[in-house]
């Protein structure tokens, strides 16, 4: 479990190192994503020559025991909303248009992506 927390901690640290590096668009986060997903499918190609818990599904029980935590690490964003009640009082309704609207555009990507996807595959 030190192994697959370390793996997946340093994914993140590198991303962030190089999205800020290269002024990136994209957060740091993100780019850690990718290389994990790199570091996956490498993994799965050639599973010789790697430490057992990153080839075992540790890594895998690792990250769903995180996912099943996650609702923990929304509670300092929580507290940060809550301590700035006037900001919220001041702009809300312009915060609460900006949600509405780019969960519809997000709604509506996936849509088109989906769509996309099924008539490349025949589906």
């Amino acid at each position: 479990m030190i192994l697959s927390l370390t793996l997946l901690l340093l994914c993140q640290l590198v991303g962030e190192i190089l999205a800020r590096a290269f002024a990136l668009p994209v957060p740091g986060p993100v780019v850690g994503m990718a290389l994990l997903l790199a570091v996956l499918a490498l993994r799965d190609r050639r599973p010789g020559g790697l430490p057992a818990p990153l080839v075992d599904g540790t890594l895998e029980r690792t990250g769903k025991g995180l996912l099943a935590h996650l609702s923990l690490l929304f509670v300092p964003a929580g507290a940060g909303v809550i301590g700035r009640l006037d900001v919220l009082a001041a702009h809300g309704l312009a915060l609460a248009a900006a949600l509405v609207v780019s969960t519809a555009l997000a709604l509506v990507a996936t849509v088109y992506t989906f769509a996309y996807v099924a008539r490349r595959t025949g589906r």
